[in-house]
């Protein structure tokens, strides 16, 4: 048995959390709370590597590149709104 380590990613969703495995395509779930999404996304990812194994299909490393950015805007004046 080997283990492997892959980039998953949480995103608010209405009133739950929308979980993907941006390495495993198609490896998407979702929960109403985050620790529920983690456990079904846990769950998602084995069936994934599993389905790939029974069919001999090679497994994805997680080879993304992954950074933060940040962008300066330049200060746009607001309407005034008048009462």
């Amino acid at each position: 048995m080997t283990s492997r380590t892959y980039r998953t990613i949480l995103v608010k969703d209405g009133k739950g959390y929308h979980g993907y495995v941006p390495a495993l395509p198609g490896c998407h779930t979702y929960g109403l709370t985050i620790e529920e999404t983690q456990k079904n996304l846990k769950e998602a990812m084995e069936g994934w590597l599993l389905s790939r194994t029974d069919r001999n299909w090679p497994i994805p490393e997680d080879s993304l590149i992954e950074t933060l950015q940040t962008v300066t805007l330049p200060l746009v004046e607001q309407p005034r709104v008048y009462v």
